[in-house]
């Protein structure tokens, strides 16, 4: 079991719920103005949305049961609410320190990953990147179901990051090269729109396809993703959620499968200063769709796998 050995890298002590309960007209306030701060989100709400939406279609009813145990009342059961929470922190001075858990930086042009080599912060601290944070978070939630006196972390903060990271590890630029921070400095055009090209793949490609094909109603993209995992991909689902030696997750293969589609899709024919119209739209939507796919069905795998009944949770563990 992966134990990250510095203090923020594990959930506060105490009860999250309860504190997310008595905090709430706080905390709500303070998502509301975030979500006017430039460049806070990341995967976009949208893509998170989807994720999170797509992984509660297929959880358990042990799955289900927990997470609705985990999350704040006002979250009405919904994980998909709550997506976009570890973004939506991050840049308050508690939470600063969680920046490099949504991402990976990796080599420049060698469009390959290593755990060992590329999972630290600019500090050089290993862990500390989104494959160190899976590990973490879902390592913190195997806890789930011992007496609250042996409870060591903060549960409902360990399921809202993981679900986030599981999502961030699939948009390929999070998984990008070190020199362009993941391509928020090649500054390009989305159609008309000045951007960069990191925040195409995490927002506009998706608002795009939500304004064009699905009459603005982002529950229309999360349905046809739902279908497309029930037909089209049906016979690639099983080999989506396996992980090696039956390990919780694998997010090691996540982030491979992103630096691969990120050199081969993402920067490929996006130069600085460079429009980007439909020709890219089209040919990288698909990417886009299937990513967000993957991430919900690997998520909802993931906690299926946590929210067992009758195991002792505190003896699974997981190592790289």
């Amino acid at each position: 079991m992966l134990r990250l050995p510095l203090k923020e890298m594990q959930a506060s002590s105490g009860t999250v719920k309860g504190m997310f309960k008595s905090n709430a007209p706080l905390v709500w306030r303070l998502l509301i103005l975030l979500q006017f701060l430039p460049g806070v989100l990341s995967w976009g709400k949208e893509g998170h949305y989807a994720t999170c939406k797509i992984a509660e279609g297929l959880l358990t009813q042990e799955a289900i049961t927990a997470v609705k145990m985990l999350l704040p009342d006002y979250a009405n059961g919904e994980l998909a609410s709550l997506c976009s929470w570890a973004d939506e922190i991050r840049h308050n001075p508690r939470w600063r320190w969680t920046g490099p858990l949504h991402y990976i930086d990796t080599p420049d042009f060698k469009c390959n990953y290593d755990y060992c080599r590329d999972c630290h912060d600019f500090a050089r601290r290993k862990d500390r990147c989104a494959a160190g944070a899976i590990y973490n978070y879902s390592s913190q939630l195997s806890y789930y179901g011992l007496p609250t006196s042996e409870q060591k972390y903060n549960l409902t903060e360990a399921l809202l990051f993981l679900s986030h990271f599981i999502g961030d590890i699939h948009q390929p630029l999070h998984v990008g090269f070190t020199g362009d921070a993941g391509g928020n400095t090649i500054a390009v055009r989305w159609y008309r729109r000045k951007t960069n090209l990191h925040h195409v793949w995490d927002n506009m490609i998706i608002e795009s396809a939500v304004k064009k094909f699905c009459n603005l109603n982002l529950e229309v993209l999360v349905e046809t993703l739902q279908t497309n995992i029930l037909e089209d991909w049906s016979a690639d689902i099983p080999s989506w959620e396996v992980c090696e030696s039956n390990q919780t997750v694998c997010p090691n293969l996540h982030a491979s499968e992103s630096i691969c589609l990120a050199c081969k899709f993402a920067y490929r024919n996006a130069t600085p200063g460079s429009t980007l119209g439909d020709e890219y739209f089209h040919t990288r939507l698909p990417i886009v769709e299937k990513r967000l796919a993957q991430g919900g069905v690997r998520l909802a795998a993931v906690l299926n796998h946590i929210f067992v009944p009758l195991q002792p949770s505190h003896l699974r563990s997981d190592s790289r």
